[in-house]
């Protein structure tokens, strides 16, 4: 058994276009969120995941 955590795994799903907040209609990152993805660490991933969370929360 493998002590090695998966990678978190992205939000995106390819519906990509932001809206007034710059925030994306598809996977509810904001435009820095989606490029800071790329160079982040598993635990800030999850920062961004959480705020996904709760921006998908006030939008429905």
């Amino acid at each position: 058994m493998s002590d090695v955590a998966p990678p978190v795994k992205s939000p995106c799903i390819e519906v990509c276009s932001l809206n007034n907040e710059d925030v994306c209609i598809g996977c509810y990152r904001t435009a820095n969120e989606i490029i800071e993805w790329f160079s982040a660490n598993d635990e800030r991933k999850q920062e961004i995941l959480a705020a996904v969370t709760d921006r998908r929360g006030e939008t429905q």
